[in-house]
């Protein structure tokens, strides 16, 4: 005698699940599993995230103050050496400008010292005298009196006849009618060449009773010239010291 028949739709679960199992899966089962990847990597990384945002989360009170105290210390330090190292590099570079003026300022004093000491030649500009025909035991004297007049009138370098530097220790002496400048005898016509200021030095020759006047007196003629450069080439070989030495006192 045959069994009860059995409802074909009672199988209907069972066999979707196999279905879902071993069978191929559909695109939408593949978005679903994507998705479902998808979520699980975020939460993954959110987790990970709170983990590393709260590595101070079990540190008491006390350690968390003396970790900001040591902190503000280790500032504090660096701001005071990052003060120290500016206020040293100021001083140098304060030191090092003064050490850089005293030099430049050695160097101006030591080119006018060989100028005035006529160790070396000068150029600039300034005036040319030509004296002609003074005669008498007095041309010497009128001579040196004209190159103190320049030189009080700011001439920086002076040279007579293209040949003889005139210094602080020049001497001017006249005999037999010749006249001679540091025991070097000159002859007439006399060229004086003077650098410095054109107008200020032509004026200290041309006032009343000054040289032009005293070179006319002994019949003489003086000529000036002024000019925007003039050159003085010839130098003083200066001779050492007899009965003068340095001392450090």
């Amino acid at each position: 005698m045959p069994g009860p028949r059995q409802n074909p739709t009672d199988t209907a679960p069972v066999d979707r699940l196999r279905a879902v199992v071993t069978g191929r899966p559909g695109r939408g089962q593949l978005v679903v599993a994507a998705l479902l990847a998808l979520l699980g990597f975020a939460a993954a990384v959110q987790i990970r995230q709170t983990d590393t945002d709260d590595n101070f989360g079990g540190q008491s009170r006390q350690n968390l103050v003396a970790l900001i105290d040591s902190l503000s210390s280790a500032t504090d330090r660096a701001n005071s050496q990052l003060d120290d190292l500016e206020q040293t590099r100021d001083e140098l570079l304060t030191s090092s400008q003064r050490r850089q003026a005293a030099l430049e300022e050695s160097r101006d004093q030591l080119e006018v010292l060989n100028i005035l000491t006529g160790s070396v030649a000068a150029t600039g500009p300034g005036i040319t005298i030509v004296v002609r025909d003074a005669q008498g035991d007095d041309v010497a004297a009128a001579l040196l009196n004209g190159v103190e007049e320049l030189r009080v009138a700011g001439a920086e370098a002076i040279e007579i006849n293209d040949t003889l530097r005139v210094v602080a220790s020049t001497s001017f002496t006249q005999q037999d009618g010749l006249v001679f400048v540091d025991d070097v005898p000159l002859r007439a016509p006399y060229v004086i060449d003077a650098v410095g200021e054109p107008g200020t030095l032509n004026e200290a020759m041309v006032f009343r009773g000054g040289f032009v006047s005293s070179i006319e007196a002994l019949k003489g003629s003086a000529e000036i010239d002024r000019a925007d450069v003039v050159l003085v080439s010839s130098l003083h070989q200066a001779k050492p010291d007899e009965y003068a030495h340095p001392t450090d006192r």
